[in-house]
């Protein structure tokens, strides 16, 4: 709910007021409710509020304890609440007025540096314990929230961004090379690895899941919480599981509506925003509140190139699950005459570093753009869903059925392939050879086409670079996939992704900074920690029974969406599908500038302007719309994005 900073000096050197005022007045750029300051001898702390929940309105943060002498400034919303209060025996008159920042402060009094265990929510904070001379911060299990630092011999600053901490004279603005090799050389869309490092050497930044605690002049950072995959839960029957998700997520979708604005959601035609949206919904009628959605559709002129099993235009399925849940007011935007080109420079300015989501960074800032005009202050979303709610794709569904011949277990798998065969209007002697292929590998169990194997994702950080950074050995060291080509069992790449803290990094980054500069909170249901848990301890039959892929989530919502969205199996949305069309009017330019930067002696110092020349030479002229799907595509546009940042760092 705010963009904090503050400053602590070790040797209690009083703090310069022409500093702390700078860092606060650097967050003049996003809009405000109340902007505060606390300090005392070598400890400042600031707090530039944005309100979102009923119990921030007025709410005093920097906020100072005098009994516990204890202070805060938080950037926090807290999902647990009840649960909290009843821990820490808060009487139920008070509970409706206490904010979130004094909450966590009640928790740190009780439980001291073991408190974010504790907490359920999106959150960074930072606490001045008096008593003990130290500060304590930490930011929440998925790093939905930022919280930059930088530290020396002597002192320690901290803020939400990191452009207020340069205000800082004693702060040199530097390139991070290390960082910004891990970004060039990694295929996929994970930033860098090292998830304490920035693109910048001197700011770190907090990792998710992770406590900091500044004190007797050392800065010592300690994970808080792993995920266990060994917890398994074991029910009775099928509807008990049914029962026990839709308690679970109701729950994390009710605690995550709570503010006094209106409240809004992402929708696209699938069922992980649409189970959002339709709980959302439901949990607003009871407090006489319409649930406002957003959903991206192509432009006018578009004309659908792609195959049959994809939907560009997601529209019949929208008003599909609108028609049926009720209580929504929906909206389509096509955003004309816009496209990723024309949004990179103010999405660098935004994310304060190079990013990777080129393809959908322009629709993402429009529709934040658009709730925000419309007073919308929570944006739901459901993008966690694909590895919590909605998991148990085609693959694990072969995977499971291979398990069960392996077994030797004919007559379940018999039934289990008979409906899956029945959904898919296909025939067992088309999947049974897939299937034993799967139990029974002869050579590989990568299901990848011979002539594809041996592919690597050009590689586009400069050889230079490379070697001096020694890249590919440390991606290699935590398990990064740097061919773009490897195969991973669906199981393998869901532990992967929760217990690799840098796969989070990048959609907290975005989430943050477009929160503040458009004063709302994007929020994700999905990925509440309480549903991550529950989802994870689910037996892997529970995702692939009745013959359905992602079987849970479809049974679960069988009186939430309607059987159009709920039991699709056979298309999907394509978000993206008309991205070169948007960029066709100005694809000449795009061209000519990716020559310019190929000139460029800054940046030939960090990429390899061969595998760009190959990659104009490959795309050509007058480009297909599915080059999309192509990496040269990638190489180019994350070429120009990583030239625009050189060219507009100062």
């Amino acid at each position: 709910m705010s963009a904090i900073t503050g400053i602590y000096h070790y040797n209690e050197e009083p703090l310069n007021p022409v500093l702390t005022n700078n860092l606060i007045q650097a967050f003049q750029q996003y809009p405000a409710d109340h902007v505060q300051t606390w300090n005392h001898n070598n400890i400042f702390l600031g707090c530039h509020a944005q309100w979102i929940t009923p119990e921030s309105i007025g709410e005093r943060l920097p906020y100072y304890d005098y009994e516990k002498r204890l202070a805060i400034t938080a950037d926090a919303i807290i999902d647990n609440r009840d649960e909290l209060f009843d821990r820490l025996q808060v009487g139920k008159k008070e509970r409706k007025t206490i904010p979130d920042s004094q909450l966590i402060l009640l928790a740190y009094y009780k439980w001291g540096e073991k408190v974010p265990k504790h907490l359920i929510g999106d959150f960074s904070f930072m606490i001045w314990d008096e008593k003990n001379k130290k500060l304590f911060g930490a930011r929440d299990f998925s790093g939905a929230r930022t919280l930059y630092f930088y530290h020396d011999q002597s002192r320690f600053a901290f803020s939400t961004t990191i452009e207020p901490l340069f205000q800082l004279p004693y702060i040199v603005k530097t390139l991070n090379e290390e960082w910004l090799a891990e970004f060039l050389a990694i295929p996929g869309m994970v930033e860098a690895v090292d998830t304490k490092s920035t693109a910048y050497k001197s700011i770190y930044q907090l990792p998710p899941s992770h406590s900091i605690t500044v004190a007797n002049d050392k800065v010592t950072l300690l994970r808080y919480s792993t995920i266990n995959f060994n917890e398994k839960l074991k029910l009775k029957s099928n509807g008990e599981y049914e029962e026990a998700f839709q308690d679970v997520f109701q729950k994390a979708v009710t605690s995550r509506i709570r503010t006094y604005g209106k409240v809004g959601a992402q929708l696209s035609g699938g069922l992980d925003s649409g189970s959002v949206v339709s709980f959302a919904a439901n949990a607003l009628q009871k407090e006489e509140k319409q649930l406002h959605t957003f959903s991206y559709i192509p432009e006018e002129s578009f004309i659908d190139w792609t195959p049959y099993y994809f939907i560009p235009d997601e529209r019949p399925f929208i008003k599909e699950t609108v028609d049926y849940v009720g209580n929504i007011n929906d909206q389509y935007l096509d955003f004309p005459g816009q496209s990723p080109l024309t949004e990179v420079d103010d999405f660098l300015s935004i994310m304060e570093m190079p990013y990777k989501f080129f393809d959908n960074s322009f629709w993402l800032k429009g529709i934040n753009e658009k709730a925000h005009q419309q007073g919308i202050k929570i944006l739901l979303n459901g993008a966690r869903g694909n590895y919590s709610i909605s998991w148990g794709s085609r693959t694990l569904t072969v995977d499971y059925y291979a398990t069960l011949l392996r077994k030797l277990k004919w007559v379940q798998l018999y039934h289990d392939l008979g409906l899956y065969c029945k959904n898919f209007k296909t025939g067992k002697s088309r999947v049974l050879p897939i299937v034993t292929k799967k139990a029974f590998p002869i050579a590989t169990n990568r299901l990848i086409k011979d002539d594809q194997s041996d592919y690597m994702f050009p590689m586009l950080v400069n050889p230079e670079l490379e070697s001096k950074t020694n890249v590919l050995e440390k991606l290699k060291e935590f398990g990064v996939d740097i061919t773009g080509n490897s195969y991973e069992k669906p199981n393998e790449a869901r532990r992967k992704h929760f217990e690799n803290l840098y796969t989070w990094n990048k959609t907290g980054t975005a989430n943050t900074k477009l929160s503040l500069r458009y004063a709302l909170w994007d929020r994700d249901p999905t990925n509440d920690l309480r549903v991550i848990r529950f989802c994870l301890a689910i037996p892997d039959e529970q995702y692939v029974n009745s013959g359905l892929e992602r079987s849970l989530i479809r049974r679960a919502t069988k009186k939430y969406l309607p059987d159009k969205v709920r039991l699709n199996q056979h298309s999907r949305g394509i978000q993206g599908a008309d991205v070169i069309h948007r960029m066709n009017s100005n694809w000449t330019t795009f061209i000519e500038e990716i020559n310019q930067l190929i000139k460029d002696t800054r940046v030939a110092e960090l990429l390899n302007i061969k595998v760009i020349k190959n990659a104009i030479s490959s795309i050509g002229e007058s480009p297909p719309p599915e080059i999309i799907f192509d990496d040269n595509f990638r190489i180019l546009t994350r070429s120009l994005v990583m030239y625009r940042f050189i060219k507009n760092f100062n």
